[in-house]
């Protein structure tokens, strides 16, 4: 007989296999440690058997409640699946969670990019409609919704638990605003998520500039990497908005780089229609020396649409790892030291001290999401865009000072060298 701390403590094998309970009830683990009960039977001389569910969605107690149900159909002469069949057929099926998840889903499609309504769906299909995609939405309670997503929060991932949480709760929404619920069950979910602690990007202190200089100019590996790590300090753009650059996005003349919302996808590169992040165009100022390293790399990839074409081929994109890949060649531990993102908090920690700059303007070029709902519908891509300009020429003056050993930013920026 099973226990409820039997089958929790029940691991994933590289094989499914079976955990017998009694009377024909049994559990099956999957390689993936999804746990779901089925009930052996005989009818007619003929061996069937009867999906109960997901566990803990469908608890012990509940399966063999189900299965006596199942056996005492039996005894009566008729055959539980027959019986399952026409209770399925008696929902409506505009009323199954299935039908108005996917009907909230289709209404979303304006809002999201084609990669991400993939992604929501793929994450429906997987982790929700086994469990609850034939039930009556109508009668999907709270606790249904708890057991769903705790299962998937006690397998250790948390941010799918999460995204989950947030997805059943504007499909309930949804479902409230057709009429077709008067409450949404999904509002009281708090604490059964176990909350994600943010995982910062590691970025080196100041004072260690001047050593990751030498080291990226030391570089002996590919020069379009070398070059892509110098111009990426100078511009301290995120990752998928550097390594997926095409030429067209730039104006050496007027040293100007527009990041549009959105590029064009490459087949067989993924996530290589994103832009710049927070889905507006995006005006990155060019400094002299950043123009300078942009005319290098021209000239090694010209030919290309894209400013860093892969090793090994001109008609996509360097890989995601480059970056990061040389840092570790360097010598640096990109989980703890520095990765290519930490560029971006280097950056952003020498211009908020160097005192010369609004914090407003900062956060502007740095592209960060603005909080004031009402005002973010009014920041416009150029705001700033002159305090930006010199910005951008102080952080790589102030690189190129750091060549010759440490600077503090704010002695740097008090200095006759710092003032344009």
């Amino acid at each position: 007989m099973l226990t409820d701390s039997k089958i929790r403590s029940a691991k994933n094998l590289e094989k499914s296999y079976k955990l017998t309970d009694s009377l024909g009830l049994y559990l099956t683990i999957s390689t993936h440690g999804a746990k779901r009960w089925y009930f052996r039977y005989t009818f007619e001389r003929k061996e069937n058997r009867l999906a109960f569910g997901a566990y803990p969605l469908i608890s012990l107690a509940a399966a063999r409640e189900k299965r006596d149900a199942a056996r005492k159909l039996l005894a009566s002469g008729v055959c539980p699946s027959l019986s399952r069949k026409a209770e399925k057929s008696a929902v409506d099926e505009s009323r199954t969670f299935r039908y108005i998840a996917t009907g909230w889903h289709t209404s979303s499609l304006k809002l999201w990019s084609d990669a991400h309504a993939d992604k929501i769906l793929t994450c429906l299909r997987r982790y929700v409609f086994p469990a609850i995609g034939a039930m009556d939405i109508a009668q999907i309670e709270t606790r249904h919704l708890a057991q769903l997503v705790k299962a998937i929060n006690d397998k250790g991932v948390h941010d799918v638990a999460g995204r989950v949480r947030q997805h059943l709760t504007k499909i309930m929404r949804h479902a409230v605003q057709q009429g077709v619920i008067k409450y949404n069950p999904a509002y009281d979910l708090d604490g059964v998520v176990t909350p994600v602690v943010a995982q910062h990007h590691p970025a080196l202190p100041l004072k260690r500039l001047p050593e990751l200089l030498v080291k990226i100019d030391s570089y002996q590996g590919r020069m379009l990497t070398r070059l892509a790590l110098e111009l990426n300090l100078h511009v301290f753009l995120r990752a998928s908005e550097l390594r997926l650059a095409r030429w067209d996005e730039f104006n050496l003349k007027v040293h100007i780089w527009t990041v549009p919302p959105q590029r064009e996808a490459v087949n067989g590169v993924r996530f290589s229609e994103r832009g710049a992040k927070m889905r507006d165009e995006h005006l990155v100022p060019l400094s002299q020396q950043a123009v300078a390293l942009l005319e290098q790399i021209r000239a090694i990839s010209g030919e290309s649409v894209f400013v860093f074409p892969g090793a090994h081929t001109l008609n996509k994109p360097m890989s995601e790892n480059t970056i990061n890949k040389a840092l570790r060649v360097i010598g640096y531990d990109t989980k703890t030291e520095v990765c290519g993102h930490g560029f971006r908090t280097m950056a952003c920690s020498a211009l908020n001290e160097s005192g010369r700059w609004s914090k407003d303007a900062i956060e502007r070029q740095m592209s960060h999401k603005e909080r004031n709902g009402v005002r973010a519908a009014y920041v416009h891509k150029a705001e700033h865009l002159e305090a930006r300009i010199e910005m951008m020429q102080w952080w790589s003056d102030y690189l190129d000072v750091n060549r010759e050993g440490y600077v503090a930013p704010y002695v740097y920026a008090r200095s006759n060298a710092g003032k344009h």
